[in-house]
């Protein structure tokens, strides 16, 4: 029997195989890809389906650099500790706090996008009480158990996985002609303006934007922690949900716009409903509703326990309140959870108090986040690889593919959606926004080790 006496701030493993490879899963099927993926399209056109599979691609990369470290370092399973290890301390503190702030904002997002849909159903409702509710119900289940979390997720992203798996088949049908009554749809991928209306530019700036819908295979190395799977499993989990993502991603969204002429879609609305409405299926549009928030709940269930163990990992590296590596009872960091509930109340709060000034920051700034900390990632792994095959190459059992070049060819191709997002007028500002908080957190690092050494000087 475990004893929480023996091992105060040890996490429990009571997570299984099946849990964590739904929470990859349900850390990443959320609003953005069955309503977000509305604005990609608006603003690429039919060529938004390479903007998905580039960053798809890309994120692929960076979950195979995450395996070959998780493997070969099996004591530190958390991406952030292996930019530590590699990089610096400064590094580990970044991608830690920047993660934790990235997934802080997404639990907003998700909350008020949930409480959209039931205020539809119960107008009578305001938006923040739902909302509020809903951050409130998902925090308590988290606050259960690392089980108990792990529990609902796995039938939410079920719910998830069996929805695309559905649609791509009834779209796939319809679209090649076997159920259409006028025959194949493929047309529309070129007869509006061609495939890439806006340009080819565009689509490289898209990928900024379509890679948040795609980050959350990296939580697999977080829940690993809590896991009765070896750190190899974990790995090759990570690799395969993420390319079970990418599948899922772009051949929806490319049956999408061959079913659905691009310039009718709406941003803002569900390019899935629009399609089964064009299909001729009744109540396309409650379906859809019924499934955008079932993945909602499970983003918004993924996004606080993910915010709570980066806080903890942080903490356990002396970059957070020291208070936050305790555990409850039930093995679970509950100050970090309710740290990480308290900051997303305050975003929730700003999106009625502020919702044009303080939430607009918050959601544009955490546009090239995850890019930033990616590079990171992948600069870690190049050092990381270079001690290993000097000191220990038995440690690597799994490899990045194409060393070192496919990994300089990971950091190129974000660097240049990093460039392409300078280079356009609407996402410079996310990239321009993201530079601040990540300048922020700089100087808050510089405060740390500034305050840390004059402490141990006195």
């Amino acid at each position: 029997m475990e004893s929480s006496i023996a091992a105060p701030n040890e996490l429990s493993r009571s997570l299984k195989s099946r849990h964590v490879s739904m929470i990859t899963f349900g850390g990443i099927i959320g609003a953005g890809l069955f309503v977000g993926s509305s604005t990609a399209i608006g603003n690429i056109g039919p060529a938004a389906v390479l903007s998905y599979a580039i960053a798809g691609f890309l994120v692929l990369l960076v979950m195979r650099m995450i395996a070959e470290m998780s493997i070969a370092m099996p004591g530190t399973q958390t991406f952030p500790d292996f930019a530590r290890q590699g990089v610096g301390e400064w590094a580990g503190y970044m991608v830690g706090w920047l993660y934790w702030y990235f997934w802080v904002v997404v639990i907003a997002i998700e909350a008020i996008a949930g409480a959209k849909i039931i205020n539809g159903w119960y107008p009578q409702l305001e938006v923040w009480q739902i909302g509020v509710v809903l951050m409130a119900v998902l925090t308590a289940i988290n606050l259960m158990s690392a089980k108990s979390y792990g529990e609902f997720e796995f039938w939410f992203a079920s719910t998830k996985v069996v929805a695309i798996i559905v649609f791509i088949l009834v779209a796939g049908a319809y679209a090649t002609g076997v159920t259409s009554p006028s025959g194949s749809t493929f047309a529309n991928l070129t007869a509006h303006g061609g495939f890439a209306p806006a340009g080819v530019a565009a689509i490289f700036a898209g990928v900024a934007t379509t890679i948040f819908s795609l980050c959350g295979a990296e939580i697999a190395t977080l829940a690993a922690a809590e896991s009765e799977e070896g750190s190899k499993t974990i790995a090759n989990m990570t690799i395969s949900v993420s390319l079970r993502i990418l599948i899922f991603f772009v051949l929806s969204i490319f049956l999408i716009v061959s079913i659905v002429p691009w310039n009718e879609i709406e941003a803002g609305t569900s390019p899935f409903a629009h399609a089964l409405r064009q299909m001729g299926y009744p109540g396309a549009d409650l379906i859809m509703e019924g499934i955008v928030l079932v993945a909602v709940l499970s983003c918004l269930n993924s996004g606080i326990y993910i915010t709570s163990r980066a806080m903890f990992g942080l903490a356990r590296n002396g970059d957070a309140p020291q208070s936050c590596v305790k555990l409850s009872g039930a093995r679970v960091p509950a100050r970090a959870i309710l740290i990480a509930s308290l900051f997303s109340y305050f975003a929730l709060a700003a999106s009625i108090l502020s919702p044009d000034q303080v939430f607009s920051f918050l959601v544009t700034s955490s546009g090239a986040i995850m890019l930033f900390i990616y590079i990171l990632v992948a600069v870690a792994q190049l050092r990381l690889r270079a001690r290993f095959e000097a000191e220990a190459p038995e440690r690597l059992q799994v490899k990045m593919w194409l060393y070192p070049f496919g990994t300089w060819f990971a950091i190129a191709g974000m660097g240049g959606v990093l460039v392409m997002m300078a280079l356009s007028p609407t996402s410079s500002k996310e990239l321009w926004a993201s530079m601040i908080v990540t300048a922020a957190f700089l100087l808050g690092y510089w405060a740390k080790t500034h305050f840390v050494s004059r402490s141990k000087d006195a």
